[in-house]
């Protein structure tokens, strides 16, 4: 699958799904999970550190199901399980027996789930902003898997995601209500957060007695200012993991990849080549 948007890269079928994803770089391979904004895709989540973690790694970046311009089936089930399914399906699809995970937000849940039910097939596991244990639902997250298309508020959740005004522009907030609003995409958007959402956190969890048994090398980033998922997320997943370290950003919202982009892959690519 070719196009003129940098969000569509490559195709394979994962388990007879039409999976888009992007493959950069060589070396010991890194999975980049993305996060559940509306319209998100990979391109848009990692579009900055991807081509920076290529340097020493090959870097795949699907767009999970039902994101992006991965293939949304009529009958898709969007769930914990269902998401797990997908990614297990597409490094299979691929022939990868083993990878290091970078999960962002959402994606950290499913991170960790791959981590807790697979792991010998993680080596390495980075969670950043990372959902997957219980807490309040906050209204950031709320009003993020709450979205109601249009560009105001597109544009009021570029504020939530970012503590710096420079990165919540006018002009992204009319490209994500395009990406969020192509025929399909917010109807599959609003079958996965129907309310009550406190209950969507909950179902995201993974249990705490299996995060404590993970004997993965983590490293858990999170930026001070988060308004949508609370910094305590991550406190509570480093007393958990006993092989775990924990970077905060200062002056940084939910996009440590985007705000601090430069500072976040360098710390990554350190952590991942084992130099951390």
């Amino acid at each position: 699958m070719t196009g003129e948007s940098p969000e569509i890269g490559l195709t394979i079928d994962v388990r007879g799904v039409a999976t888009n994803y992007h493959d950069q770089g060589s070396g010991d391979p890194v999975l980049l999970i993305h996060g559940s904004g509306p319209g998100v895709s990979a391109w848009a989540n990692w579009r900055l550190a991807l081509p920076e973690l290529a340097k020493r790694h090959r870097v795949l970046a699907p767009d999970v199901l039902g994101f992006g311009y991965t293939e949304r089936p009529e009958a898709a089930v969007y769930d914990a399980e269902s998401w797990l399914d997908h990614l297990v399906g597409f490094l299979d699809a691929l022939g990868l027996d083993r990878v290091s995970v970078v999960g962002n937000s959402f994606g950290g849940s499913l991170a960790l789930r791959l981590a807790t039910r697979c792991p010998d097939r993680v080596h390495r596991l980075v969670l950043m902003g990372s959902v997957g244990v219980h807490f309040p639902i906050t209204p950031g997250l709320e009003a993020v898997w709450g979205f109601e298309p249009s560009v105001e508020n597109m544009r009021r959740l570029l504020d939530v995601f970012a503590h710096d005004p420079r990165f919540a522009t006018d002009e992204l907030a009319e490209l994500r209500y395009r990406a969020a609003t192509r025929p399909g995409v917010h109807e599959a958007y609003a079958a996965m957060f129907p309310p009550p959402r406190q209950d969507k956190v909950a179902a995201m969890a993974v249990p705490e007695d299996a995060i404590a048994a993970l004997p993965h090398e983590t490293l858990l980033v999170h930026g001070r200012d988060d308004q949508v998922i609370p910094p305590s997320t991550s406190h509570r997943l480093l007393d958990l993991i006993p092989n775990s370290q924990l970077h905060v950003f200062a002056r940084c919202g939910h996009w440590v990849q985007i705000e601090h982009a430069a500072a976040f892959a360098a710390l990554a690519d350190a952590f991942l080549s084992g130099a951390l």
